[in-house]
């Protein structure tokens, strides 16, 4: 029986697939095989010895501390593309509200509760201060080409817009969902040059972190309109309020404001909202059970974070799954070790990364 152990509210959509006769789930466990989470923060988290496996409902990992994951031979699996519709949909929002000023005409409109018969005439007097552009015809760069930044790209183009994307790592899953009509960009400076919008797609690491900067925003086509739904920390914060000042930023849309950009006028700060819709949760507990799942009763791993992809049809009674460091003669010592038992292997499959 494995005892799986959920950090956060995980959806039903998932958890039902483990089976009760294999699978004992529960929020309070002393010594778990495996964890499924959203968002709960298991950085400081004292890892148990019992631990297998951690599977997040969601594509960051930020929560997770990967390389003590790692050293411990604890495989963390993320559900990439699971809740990419329901980011796009948002992004498409952004895109709309990042040209149109409809936060403000609500606000103000909120703001004529009480002149009752006058409305209507208030109405068509104030509404030239919330005037906006169309976005059919106008170009929009997208950075990131993978679940979420493809689907964008195919919805942005049949929405009227000229779009290009970049993205030196592009998967060739990527490749075969983007429309042909999206054209490839030869670089950032491509981008930045052209583009009346910009989508941010691209994951958080060291690498990416602050990568938006003052240099970046300094080669932007003056009137950027640049949407965030990918994280926060990929923004240097200071740079864009200096460019927002300068008037080379016109609106930041961003799923994961501060108060520093809550307090300017021209930055939209929704409540990171990106996956929080219900098809989105229940995505992503389907994907993180059967990934899960496949891995407790396999030894398959698909989607890990720290561990490289590997698969193999399961023939036989029993399978044995090792995880080493990659240093020379690991695999010859291991079969070596066999060899003396008298076990034959009937398969062998091995990895690295």
């Amino acid at each position: 029986m494995f005892k799986v152990q959920t950090l956060n509210k995980i959806s039903s959509s998932g958890l039902d697939l483990l089976p009760r006769d294999m699978y004992e789930v529960a929020s309070e466990f002393t010594n778990p095989d495996a964890i499924i989470l959203r968002s709960f923060k298991m950085n400081d988290m004292e890892l148990p010895a019992s631990l297998k496996a951690v599977a997040r409902a969601g594509a960051g990992v930020n929560n997770i501390p990967i390389d003590k994951c790692s050293e411990k031979g604890i495989v963390v699996f993320n559900t990439p593309g699971a809740n990419a519709n329901g980011v796009k949909e948002l992004v498409i929002l952004g895109l709309l509200l990042a040209s149109r000023k409809v936060f403000q005409g609500l606000a103000w409109a909120k703001s004529l509760i009480g002149k009752g018969d006058e409305i209507p005439q208030l109405v068509e007097k104030g509404k030239s201060q919330f005037t906006g552009p169309e976005i059919l015809g106008k170009k929009l760069g997208i950075i990131g080409l993978g679940a979420i930044g493809c689907k964008v790209a195919n919805d942005a183009h049949a929405l009227g817009m000229k779009v290009k994307g970049y993205d030196p790592f592009i998967t060739i899953d990527s490749a075969w969902l983007l429309s042909n009509n999206v054209q490839k960009a030869s670089g950032l400076e491509e981008i930045f040059r052209d583009s009346d919008y910009i989508s941010i797609n691209v994951p958080f690491n060291d690498e990416t972190k602050g990568m938006f900067n003052a240099e970046k925003f300094a080669l932007m086509k003056k009137g950027v309109r640049i949407l965030n739904f990918a994280r926060g920390g990929l923004v240097n914060n200071p740079d864009l309020l200096k460019a927002i000042d300068q008037g080379i930023v016109t609106v930041y849309v961003t799923d994961f404001p501060d108060e520093e950009l809550l307090k300017n006028d021209n930055v939209i700060g929704l409540p990171h909202l990106g996956a929080s819709t219900p098809e989105a949760e229940d995505n992503c507990a389907v994907m993180a059970a059967n990934q899960l799942r496949s891995f407790m009763e396999t030894g398959n791993i698909k989607n890990s974070v720290n561990y490289p992809a590997c698969e193999m049809e399961f023939s036989g009674k029993s399978r044995l799954l090792i995880m080493n460091k990659n240093v020379p003669q690991m695999v010859g010592k291991i079969t070596g070790v066999l060899a003396e038992k008298q076990i034959n292997i009937s398969n062998l499959l091995n990895k690295h990364k």
